[in-house]
């Protein structure tokens, strides 16, 4: 996938900013959202948000159904609001707020010692159920290997040593990502 300019980036996060200020503050969506260039592709994308430096939510698309513009709107207003993990975002924090933009790579089947921290994410499926760790997950943590595989496990609510089920499916890809200055 190619790599988006200086500018792609700046706009994206400022349609994160303003998707996640329109909905804190007015609860919908902003009423205009670009869908021509970068914004018209159809990518996978997560929106992390970080208020004071720690996680505050994060919500993405693994296999896009829409243009990329309304992606980003709609896991930013997401993320803000709708992550189980954590309280909504409240307006008083908004100045505080730091945004990550992780754009994807198809994901493609992988097997575990083909794995690459930092560099991969990780899907697996396993069933009914999918568990997804952006990359910048295993060295932010400091994990190794199996603890990545592991880890990626039980965010798909499956015990530890699913992904050596030979029934469950291993996929990788890799992230563009980009943040605003305030970000760590």
């Amino acid at each position: 996938m190619p790599s988006l300019s200086e500018a792609e980036k700046g706009s994206a996060l400022q349609l994160a900013r303003t998707a996640v200020i329109e909905t804190v503050t007015h609860r919908k969506l902003p009423s205009l959202i670009p869908r021509e260039g970068v914004f018209a592709e159809r990518r996978g994308v997560f929106v992390t948000l970080h208020v004071h430096r720690r996680l505050q939510g994060c919500i993405g698309v693994v296999e896009p159904d829409e243009p990329l513009g309304d992606a980003i709107v709609r896991c930013a207003a997401g993320a803000a609001l709708e992550d189980p993990r954590f309280a909504p975002l409240r307006a008083d924090q908004l100045g505080e707020l730091s945004i990550e933009i992780s754009l994807l790579s198809p994901p493609a089947p992988i097997s575990p010692e083909a794995i690459e921290l930092g560099r991969h994410g990780l899907l697996l499926v396993h069933h009914s159920k999918r568990g997804l760790l952006l990359p910048q997950v295993a060295i932010e943590h400091h994990l190794t290997r199996e603890q990545f595989l592991e880890e990626t496990c039980r965010k798909a609510a499956l015990p530890r040593e699913a992904w050596s089920d030979p029934e469950a499916r291993l996929f990788a890809f890799t992230c563009e990502v980009f943040s605003d200055e305030k970000q760590l």
